[in-house]
């Protein structure tokens, strides 16, 4: 990477494009110089030495970098051993010598039989086709425990047991069921003793809600909210740790809180319950292995010998907020030292089914500090700024006396009185941290979260005296995956778009993609396929679209349904089925794993999810009155005459039918793929009769439109192929007409815009989006900034009474990657093997930067003026356009020395891996 800042800081806006990499380098994983040829990456099953794989034949990708041009692998060797140091012998389980393929992706395993929780040991042997040849360091992977029987002895262990009368893990949005008891949450204890060396330490934790784990009263690591929130009902996430370093010699203690997560939704008066679920009470399973240097094992197992008690969390919800009552134990009941004996042995209770957590936990990734803007008159509250918009926890350092309280109100707005502003946003949630004998203290909730900018603390002496705020901050979490790419043009409107779309990306990705920080923190998905291009782009989230889709299997219903929602934890009821069986939102089962097995390549994204698929298209075809859908919201959140909601312009069955359509067309190629002939002719004989009955339905011949002539009306028949090749150009101009009659304003929605979005770019009119929303004076993106958001808010207009951190409407961000950068794949490319970069509005933007990292490698993209600066990873090809008015040169190299193809409307020129320099013939 050094190689390639070296060279490009020769050339203008230094600042702009260290800034753009600044971004990529803080992934990690960029090499200070490219040698001849190196191994940047070695994954196994998508992870850098996993600990916890959920196969007994895990895969294998790399990524391989070179300072030469055009490089490709020319053949690989993978090594599995159980000695780090590959000794050779019994211990080496897989030697696949040298295979002469350029695969790099994906390879699965295929040597000796694999335990489960065993670590093993990978090495990779590359060469490339000019002789160079390149090792890989030793990467591990552990196998996590695959069946109830690896638990041994392990238990589920609780406080309290919630009668199976009060377990309802799927309510009504209407229920009226009320728990009117209230539980304690746990806290546990376990001593152990540790006599001699250890060799290795390996711990598998499960903590539901979530739990946080402190050894001799340090946290194992710095996740939050562990493990990610599942459909219970089917499975829970362990986690594992290797605690090797963290044991002393002598007398230990293992000490664990929970919360309820979504596990369990805690009734109480005063506090926001937007649902009623309760899987059941928060428990705990764990199991630790010990290996010492003899070789001897010690195993430590969760069983009715931990002590329970109650714990400082005395009041813990996804959506009420978080109390601290310091005074229920003191600060060293996670010591060694402590005396637990007068607490109780714990209880042994049911649980779910386990598996091991393969995404990235959530993680604090930013703080942002306050500053104060109002205090009232008896200074016991202030308000505070942290001025951006984000999913987070707030942190804080105070001094106070036994039974001070200090309550945080956070909030994404203000009201007229300049305190914060929960109407909308879930009312009322706070934090409240209760003082005992500690006065000097910092901290933060564990176990909820919350959307916000804004916070409003009131301090709350027991008597007379003072609660002094030391520090304050705000800590936004989301999911730990990596950011992979980068956005920057000299458009300083477009740049702040992306950052307004990229902030509600990161508030809404945690375990799951959810639809706010705030009220709901729900899985609504079709967010999944409509705005999966733009995060794809931008996060390292393959594991978690494979988790989206593993929660859309588990929430599927028998009939085949796929709720609007997964994991599905409320059926929510108003208005019927309306908001539970919509086609736009449930079609992301098929669309999301067609998408992510495009840009990954890894076919486990179609094996494991067709079942789920051809379910759903059945329920589909059933659902279908002559194969027409009239279900559903429809273009949700379109901009007509009324408040937004439901679809004001465009008529329901119009946009579901055209996604059914689109869903038939992706199954027949994946019927195809996976090798189902039967699934292929069916599939394609129901794509047609859906085709022939959408226009009865809702063509006009008279008019050349469909359904109501609105923006998504016409906009996804044409995305689709659903419009006849003879009518496409004036259907297309009638989609063009009412834009300009609407003084370039779009109208559609949350399901129309994207497609409306790559019509008007697969036809070439990026005039038309650049038009569309670089006017800050209508509802739009430039607007919702101009009205003071900081992140892309859930209507056009930035309402106040609606959320104001949405990620739903943020399509424009594809196109600054897909369109203005041009970043693509050539036809019938997979994961990225060969790119197509053909930038947009060259004569409009003088400069456009992208940095991308696809699954072969970095990728860089600088256009200033018509100066190009392109890096393309090792193992890969790149087709990039260039204009036709003008002679360049490549490299200092003619360009009729390259391969390249001339059109109409550029010249395609096809480059091989490294670092080109594609600059204007001088005259």
């Amino acid at each position: 990477m050094k190689v390639v800042i070296d060279r490009i800081l020769r050339k203008k806006n230094i600042i702009v494009l260290m800034t753009l990499f600044n971004v990529v380098l803080l992934s990690g994983q960029i090499s200070p110089v490219y040698a001849k040829l190196g191994i940047q990456q070695l994954l196994i099953s998508g992870r850098e030495n996993p600990l916890g794989v959920n196969t007994l034949s895990p895969s294998f990708s790399w990524q391989l970098t070179s300072d030469a041009h055009n490089v490709l692998q020319k053949a690989y060797k993978i090594e599995v051993s159980t000695d780090r140091h590959f000794s050779g012998g019994r211990n080496l389980l897989w030697n696949t010598d040298w295979v002469s393929k350029a695969q790099s992706l994906h390879i699965v395993y295929a040597g000796a039989a694999l335990t489960a929780g065993r670590t093993y040991y990978v090495r990779l042997h590359v060469q490339d086709n000019q002789g160079n040849t390149a090792v890989s360091a030793v990467q591990s992977f552990h196998i996590g425990l695959l069946k109830p029987e690896d638990w041994g002895g392990a238990k589920w262990i609780a406080k309290d047991i919630l009668p199976d009368s009060l377990i309802n893990p799927l309510p009504l949005s209407s229920s009226k069921l009320r728990i009117d008891k209230s539980y304690d949450l746990p806290v546990f204890r376990k001593t152990v003793q540790v006599a001699r060396k250890l060799k290795s330490s390996i711990a598998y934790v499960s903590g539901l809600g979530h739990y946080e784990l402190l050894l001799n009263g340090k946290t194992v690591d710095d996740a939050v909210l562990q493990p990610g929130w599942t459909k219970y009902d089917k499975e829970a996430y362990y986690v594992v740790y290797d605690l090797t370093n963290a044991w002393k010699k002598g007398k230990n203690s293992l000490a664990i809180l929970l919360g309820n997560g979504f596990y369990y939704i805690p009734p109480i008066k005063g506090r926001f319950q937007k649902h009623k679920v309760a899987f059941g009470l928060p428990k705990l399973k764990m199991k630790v292995v010990n290996t010492y240097e003899d070789g001897k094992q010690e195993i430590i197992v969760s069983d009715e010998s931990w002590k329970v008690a109650r714990s400082p969390i005395t009041f813990s919800s996804m959506y009420g907020g978080e109390d601290y009552d310091a005074s229920v134990l003191p600060a060293s009941w996670t010591m060694p030292h402590y005396d637990d004996r007068q607490w109780s042995n714990a209880l042994l209770v049911d649980g779910p089914a386990l598996t091991a957590q393969e995404i990235e936990p959530v993680r604090v990734m930013q703080e942002f500090p306050g500053k104060n803007m109002q205090k009232d008159a008896n200074g016991r509250s202030d308000v505070y700024d942290f001025g951006q918009n984000a999913s987070g926890i707030v942190s804080l350092k105070m001094k106070g006396k036994p039974g001070d309280t200090v309550r945080v109100y956070p909030a994404e707005l203000l009201n007229e009185a300049g305190l914060p502003n929960q109407k909308h946003s879930g009312s009322p949630y706070y934090f409240q941290y209760i003082f005992g004998k500690e006065s000097e203290v910092e901290w933060r909730p564990r176990f909820t979260y919350y959307g916000f900018r804004y916070a409003q603390v009131q301090r709350r002496p027991a008597r007379n005296g003072n609660i002094e705020i030391l520090d304050i901050k705000a800590q936004h979490i989301r999911n730990g995956a990596r950011q992979i790419g980068a956005f920057h043009s000299s458009d300083s409107l477009f740049n702040q778009i992306h950052g307004l779309i990229d902030w509600a990306i990161k508030s809404n990705m945690v375990s799951v993609f959810t639809d706010c920080p705030h009220r709901e923190k729900l899985g609504w998905l079709e967010q999944l396929h409509l705005m999966g291009p733009s995060v794809h782009y931008n996060y390292d989230v393959a594991r978690l679209f494979k988790k989206s889709l593993r929660d859309m299997r588990f929430s599927q219903t028998a009939d085949g349904l796929v709720p609007e929602i997964a994991p599905e934890y409320v059926q929510f009821d108003w208005g019927g089925d309306m908001f539970r069986d919509s086609p736009e939102w449930g079609s992301s089962a098929i669309l999301l794993a067609w998408y992510a097995y495009q840009w990954y390549g890894d076919i486990t994204f179609l094996t494991e999810n067709y079942p789920m698929m051809q379910k759903y298209a059945d329920y589909l075809q059933a659902k279908a009155k002559d194969n027409i859908l009239y279900q559903g919201l429809s273009d949700w959140y379109d901009l007509g005459p009324e408040r937004p909601g439901v679809s004001q312009l465009t008529p329901k069955g119009l946009t579901a039918t055209a996604i059914y359509y689109d869903d038939l067309k992706v199954l027949v190629k994946i019927a195809a793929l996976l090798g189902d002939e039967e699934g292929k002719a069916r599939y394609d004989s129901l794509k047609t009769e859906v085709y022939s009955a959408f226009q009865k339905t809702f063509y006009k011949a008279e008019a050349a439109s469909y359904g109501s002539g609105s923006q998504t009306s016409l906009a996804m028949p044409l995305y689709m192929g659903l419009v006849d090749s003879s009518n496409r150009d004036v259907v297309f101009k009638n989609l063009v007409a009412d834009i300009v009659t609407q003084d370039t304003s779009f109208t559609a929605g949350d399901i129309g815009h994207r497609y409306l979005l790559q019509v008007l770019q697969q036809e070439n009119r990026d005039d038309l989006i650049f038009a569309m929303h670089h006017d800050d004076t209508r509802p739009g993106y430039g607007y919702q900034i101009r009205k003071g958001a900081t992140a892309l808010t859930e209507s056009w207009a930035a309402l106040p009474n609606v959320s104001n951190n949405h990620f739903m409407l943020g399509h424009l961000m594809e196109w600054f990657h897909a369109g203005l950068s041009g970043l693509g794949q050539e036809k019938n490319s997979i994961a990225y093997k060969h790119l197509r970069i053909a930038p947009r509005l060259v004569d409009t933007l003088s400069q456009c930067n992208l940095a991308f990292e696809s699954p072969y490698g970095k990728v860089l993209f600088q256009r200033e003026d018509k100066n190009y600066t392109l890096e393309i990873p090792v193992n890969s090809l790149c087709t990039i356009a260039l204009p036709t008015n003008t002679e360049f040169v490549v490299n200092n190299r003619a360009l009729n020395t390259f391969k390249t193809v001339r059109t109409a409307d550029a010249v395609e020129l096809e480059l091989g891996s490294g670092i080109w320099e594609i600059v204007p013939v001088k005259k």
